[in-house]
């Protein structure tokens, strides 16, 4: 078997997590792997090292093989900028705009494209774990499918299905999606798999004796809940946490935005033990918060509109009168300045928040950056990241990684994502804020350390003898 593909009852069932966590199992065993996604949605992207841009999971995925990301892991990605209009990336590059009423029409003529992409990755690597999207039990969605079972009939892989039980009712989901497939597409799922389960294995014998008599397909594993430390791309609000008050050194408030992008910036600061940090949707929650976090957006000008209308303005500007500090990120940082002059990007221009000495100008073309260098101000502490971004701004290279930062110190502005991965350059920046409790550990660690752990839960979980397809593919 050179490849396997994991399709889910639905969104938000761990197909994501369990892609990076078989590829991990399968690259601690010598077995040359890397992931595949035809077709993502998600405003939450990462740069690859061939210079273009794919979705965050693919990129979580390849650091998990040991590889670097490339565009053809992901050679679709729709970025939303609207209810029904998304920015279009195809390997890599944005190549126009998807409106939802051409939807299924337009994506025909992509079938070809992401199945050379596929093909590449077949020839380079011994096995290639591709992950779905969504359901593939969607009856509107079926024509022109590239990103479920189209694409696993044209490229020939078997499909293991998954339900997350967690959430309750996986029985149903399990046996409900088999049964609106077609009978070609009911034959290329091989095997079931369970998510996130919680309590004693010996509760579910019955069901799962009834779930393979009813289907006709092995249960390949049933896979517990773990606490993993992983970025997501779809679940910002996982970090909310009700901490101990006594234990709390630093209240951070991060402005979910309609078209909030890249949130998982932030996971290392929410990782720190001492700082609660919480998504916020209205002006009522921001209290208590020593810092406030303005993220990446797909679209600033409706984000920045959104933003005064939703009454955020006075209460940003309170909390910096009375010596709060304010960060903004990409699109974050565009809004806290002077102007946004749009140059036929998102439309029209835009006054600023007017906290940061800086203008920002929308460009057609995007910036695509990946970097990996000392901070001058912060003692050459190592940063690493990426940039993505329309808006080109008169930044001050002295402040790396910050582009800019306001005349009292309480305002800072970033085009980097991924900026606080590296421990020491975070611990740093905390302290300068006066937390100096940070434990100054790498996120990448962290990442690999969950990795790690749900690599080992697999092995564990998974049927050893279907299993053995994959690791046959082993180079050892």
């Amino acid at each position: 078997m050179k490849s396997l593909m994991i399709q889910g009852t639905a969104s938000g069932v761990g197909k994501s997590v369990l892609v990076a966590g078989l590829c991990r199992l399968l690259a601690r065993n010598g077995v040359r792997v890397a992931p595949f996604k035809p077709q993502n949605m998600s405003n939450n992207a990462a740069v690859t090292i061939d210079g273009g841009e794919i979705g965050r999971a693919q990129a979580l995925q390849a650091f998990a093989c040991g590889i670097e990301p490339s565009v053809h892991m992901n050679p679709v990605l729709i970025k939303p900028e609207a209810d029904e209009q998304a920015q279009l990336v195809v390997r890599g590059q944005v190549v126009g705009q998807l409106h939802a009423k051409r939807f299924r029409e337009d994506r025909i003529g992509w079938m070809q494209m992401v199945l050379e992409s596929f093909a590449l990755l077949q020839a380079q690597y011994d096995v290639v774990i591709i992950e779905g999207a969504g359901s593939p039990a969607e009856p509107n969605l079926r024509e022109g499918d590239i990103a479920n079972m189209g694409f696993a009939e044209a490229a020939d892989v078997p499909v293991w299905l998954v339900g997350d039980i967690d959430c309750g009712g996986v029985f149903a989901a399990l046996t409900g999606s088999l049964a609106i497939l077609s009978d070609s597409e009911q034959q290329r799922v091989k095997a079931l798999l369970i998510n996130r389960f919680r309590g004693n294995m010996e509760l579910l014998d019955d069901a799962l004796v009834w779930l393979e008599e009813k289907t006709g397909r092995p249960v390949a594993g049933v896979i517990p809940w773990l606490a993993l430390e992983l970025p997501e791309e779809d679940a910002p609000y996982r970090h909310a946490q009700d901490s101990a008050p006594d234990s709390i050194q630093l209240n951070i408030a991060v402005i979910a935005l309609p078209r909030m992008s890249n949130h998982d910036d932030i996971d290392p600061l929410a990782s720190e033990a001492g700082v609660n940090l919480r998504f916020v949707r209205t002006t009522k929650e921001l209290n208590p918060a020593d810092l406030i976090i303005l993220p990446g957006s797909k679209h600033v000008a409706s984000d920045l509109a959104w933003l005064r209308q939703s009454g955020f303005v006075p209460a940003l500007a309170r909390h910096l009168r009375y010596g709060g500090n304010v960060l903004g990120i990409c699109g974050g940082m565009q809004m806290l300045g002077t102007v946004i002059e749009d140059d036929g990007v998102e439309g029209d221009s835009a006054e600023g928040l007017g906290w940061l000495p800086i203008a920002t100008t929308m460009r057609t073309q995007k910036t695509l950056i990946k970097v990996d260098r000392p901070s001058p101000c912060f003692a050459g502490e190592r940063v690493t990241g990426y940039e993505i971004h329309h808006g080109e701004s008169d930044s001050d290279k002295a402040l790396f990684p910050f582009a800019c930062k306001s005349a009292d110190g309480l305002v800072w502005g970033s085009y980097l994502h991924g900026l606080f991965e590296q421990g020491g350059f975070r611990k740093a920046w905390l302290n300068e804020l006066g937390f100096s409790a940070s434990d100054g550990k790498d996120q990448h660690q962290r990442t690999m350390d969950s990795l790690d752990l749900l690599a080992d839960a697999l092995e564990q979980a998974i049927d050893p003898e279907l299993l053995k397809p994959l690791l046959a593919g082993s180079s050892l």
